[in-house]
């Protein structure tokens, strides 16, 4: 039985790590897996559900524009870009960054390091 405090993803069937691919992402001292709108961090006999907090280098505000994809292109669930749970929303996955859908326009919520292993 664990002792995580954490919460689990539950009912997950399938590994995470560099082998499995998922995109990999660095948050504080390890490494989580983007996977289906979610930040998966392999725990033992479990996977923790993760977010990436609000931060100075990855802030919650309005930003006039995020470039990085076409003009008019709007964020959400099929766009072609991966779903990132931020701080009590979810943002998307573009170069690197983090892009918020705001009205007509997205906003920049920073950068995240992608790894190709941990």
């Amino acid at each position: 039985m664990s002792t995580c405090h954490e919460p689990h993803h539950t009912h997950h069937d399938h590994q995470h790590g560099p082998k499995w691919g998922h995109t990999a992402i660095r948050h504080k001292d390890h490494v989580d897996y983007l996977h289906d709108g979610h930040l998966h961090h392999p725990h033992g006999d479990h996977v923790d559900e993760h977010q990436l907090e609000v931060s100075a280098t990855n802030p919650d505000q309005c930003t006039p524009d995020c470039g990085g994809h076409e003009s008019g292109h709007v964020h959400g669930p099929g766009c072609g870009h991966e779903a990132v749970p931020h701080g009590d929303h979810v943002d998307y996955l573009v170069g690197g960054h983090l892009h918020h859908p705001h009205g007509d326009h997205c906003d920049d919520h920073g950068p995240v390091e992608q790894v190709t292993s941990p």
